[in-house]
Order: C-alpha cells, then sequence, then structure tokens
C-alpha cells in the first residue's frame, strides 16, 4: 500500500509575473568621433507591409491623404518640379507618397539630390532605405551618408545636402526616425493567429476528424484501412465493411461550445486602427456608425494628416529651398462648424418655454 498521508501534501509555485514593459534608451550620439546607424530590420519591415493586407491598407492610405490632391506653388515652381521624373516614371507627389510609405514602414527615407552643373536641382531619386548609413558626429550633428554596397566596390559617400532625408518620429537625440511596425507587431500576429485558428475551426466543420479504431496492428492491414476510407470520404461514398473490425468516432465540441472569435478579431482590427493613428473608415470599412461618430473619427484624422502635411511642407523648404503646400482631400471641419449653432439653437428652444409674442399677450392681460 503507498503512503496517502494528507500531511505530506505540497502546494505547487504558480505565481504569475505582473506585466512589464521593456527599457529602452535612444541610440543618439555618444562622445565618439563617429556615430552610424543603418535600419538592419527593413527586410522584416517590409515583409509585414508586403504580407498584411490591413497594414499596407494602413500605410497606404497615409500616404495617399498626405500627398492629397497634390502640392500648390508659384507658377515657376510647379512648372520646375513637374520636371522631376525620379526613377523615369515619377512625378514629384508620386516621390513624396513614396517616401512617405518607405518612412511608415522603416522609419526613414531617402532621395539622391541630383544637381546640373549649376548646383541647381534637376532630380528626386528614391533610395533603398537598408542601404543608407547614417553618420553623426559626437554633437549628434549628420556630417555624411553612405550607401552601403553588397558587393566589394566601397561604399559611396553622400554629404548631407545631397540627400532628401524624412525621419519619422524622431525622439529625442536619435539620428533615425521610428518604424510604425514595432508597435503594431503583436496585433498583427494576435490577429493573424486568430483568423488562422478559426480557418482551422471552420475547416473541420466541413471536414471532421476522425478516429477510427481498427481491430489490428498490422501495419499492412492499416495502411488498407487508411487508404479506402480515404477514398470513400473523398468520393462521397459510404465504405462497408465487417463488424468489429473497424469502428468511426467523431472528433467534435462538446453540446454548446462556442469558440466563436468574431468579437476578439473585431477588437484587434479597432485596436490596430487605433494604434496607427488613423481610422477604418477613409478605407472603406462598412459597419454600423452613427453620423456623428464618422464625423469624430474623420475630424481626429484630419488633424494627423495636416500636422503631417505641415512635416513635409517644412522639410522641403529646408532641405529643398522649395515652397510648396500640400492639399488636403477633403475637410469636414466648416461642416462640423456649422452644426454646432443648430444644436445650440436647439438647446435655447428647449430651456425657454416663453416666445416673444407670448410675452406680450400676457403683459396686456394684466393690463
Amino acid at each position: 500500500m503507498p503512503d496517502t498521508d494528507i500531511g505530506q501534501a505540497v502546494i505547487t509555485s504558480n505565481t504569475q509575473e505582473d506585466y512589464s514593459v521593456p527599457t529602452e534608451t535612444t541610440d543618439g550620439a555618444t562622445e565618439t568621433k563617429e556615430n552610424e546607424y543603418i535600419n538592419q530590420d527593413w527586410s522584416q519591415q517590409f515583409g509585414y507591409y508586403k504580407e498584411i493586407p490591413e497594414l499596407q491598407a494602413a500605410i497606404d492610405a497615409k500616404a495617399t491623404w498626405t500627398v492629397g490632391k497634390g502640392f500648390t506653388a508659384d507658377p515657376v515652381t510647379t512648372m520646375f518640379l513637374d520636371t522631376i521624373t525620379g526613377w523615369g516614371k515619377d512625378t514629384f507627389n508620386t516621390i513624396i507618397e513614396n517616401m512617405i510609405r518607405t518612412y511608415y514602414i522603416g522609419g526613414d527615407a531617402f532621395a539622391e539630390i541630383i544637381r546640373d552643373s549649376n548646383d541647381l536641382l534637376i532630380n528626386l531619386k528614391p533610395l533603398d532605405p537598408s542601404s543608407i548609413k547614417i553618420v553623426a558626429d559626437s554633437k549628434g550633428r549628420i556630417i555624411r551618408y553612405e550607401q552601403v554596397t553588397k558587393n566589394k566596390i566601397p561604399n559611396k559617400i553622400f554629404e548631407p545636402e545631397d540627400i532628401f532625408h524624412l525621419a519619422r518620429n524622431r525622439v529625442a537625440d536619435e539620428i533615425h526616425g521610428v518604424s510604425m511596425i514595432k508597435v503594431l507587431e503583436n496585433i498583427i500576429l494576435m490577429r493573424n493567429e486568430a483568423m488562422s485558428d478559426w480557418k482551422r475551426v471552420l475547416h473541420r466543420n466541413v471536414d471532421p476528424l476522425w478516429i477510427i479504431h481498427a481491430d489490428t496492428d498490422d501495419t499492412t492491414k492499416l495502411a488498407g484501412i487508411k487508404s479506402n476510407w480515404e477514398s470513400a470520404r473523398k468520393d462521397g461514398e459510404v465504405w462497408i465493411v465487417p463488424k468489429g473490425v473497424v469502428t468511426p468516432e467523431l472528433v467534435q465540441l462538446a453540446q454548446g461550445a462556442s469558440l466563436n472569435p468574431a468579437g476578439w478579431i473585431e477588437s484587434l482590427n479597432q485596436y490596430f486602427y487605433q494604434a496607427t493613428g488613423g481610422t477604418d473608415i477613409v478605407i472603406g470599412a462598412s459597419k454600423d456608425i452613427t453620423e456623428a461618430s464618422a464625423k469624430i473619427k474623420y475630424l481626429a484624422f484630419q488633424q494627423t494628416i495636416e500636422e503631417e502635411q505641415l512635416y513635409i511642407e517644412e522639410q522641403v523648404r529646408l532641405q529643398l529651398n522649395i515652397v510648396i503646400e500640400l492639399t488636403f482631400p477633403a475637410s469636414l471641419e466648416n461642416e462640423a462648424l456649422s452644426d454646432k449653432p443648430k444644436i445650440e439653437n436647439r438647446g435655447m428652444e428647449k430651456e425657454s418655454a416663453f416666445q416673444p409674442n407670448d410675452m406680450v399677450a400676457e403683459m396686456e392681460g394684466r393690463r
């Protein structure tokens, strides 16, 4: 008989650690003469953009809406910018849109500034951000860019004024921008894992899992049973066997069990667009939402786009010495303001029980 003394019972240790966020430090310039940064994660970040449709849609919407209806400038500037063709088929608008899309993916976007013999700008050529090394001095000022080659050819050196550089959400003393991908990674993974799991569940509803109890352990006979069973199921036929040879058992969920993750996936969708600083309304989402809520979401999105337009306009002026103004596609600000007096008047009507004519009639009655 085993010893079953209750006094010998032990309690397992199942302590759970509180959620914590790892600490971060800036990778700004140090006391060393030269400080370098190159985006080593571009391939992974670009892979997310290529493979995750909601991420691609969110980034493309940001780029498209920031460029808006294009730029406005004086006639001379407009005529000059119309001559910029990038890789040969670009326009100034598509180059800026490309760079916005790029810095959302990787944090930084670079374009080579090409000048003629008179040092006048004649073209902008977007570059691969994974090949551009930023080099700053000990004070954190950029002193050059290096285009890292994929062979033994020495790196191509660019002076700071030869590269048009857009850095997204630069923080503190860092010498580079911040990618959107990192903060979205967990949301993307959770959402796609939930969708993949639900795909398997739906597939099992159509093609359920069976366990076959075979009255044999002979591998040849088991292989024959497997082949016959798969053939019968594939063709939708009935497989008739001698009694007791095989006993099929259907694997299914318990009665009343529910694993529908639709609510969880929708919550992740909302969290995703909240984290991107955008809204699914602008990319054509169709769901029940009030007009007032849609306007508020749109106006919040509009503020982020107008801020981005201001950044682009300033950088074009500072780095290219060109003054432009980006046009926002469609604003609801005036409409929202025009709704305000209507709401206030409605409230005044409810608060006031007397109308002017009623007051006059009352005074005459007292006389």
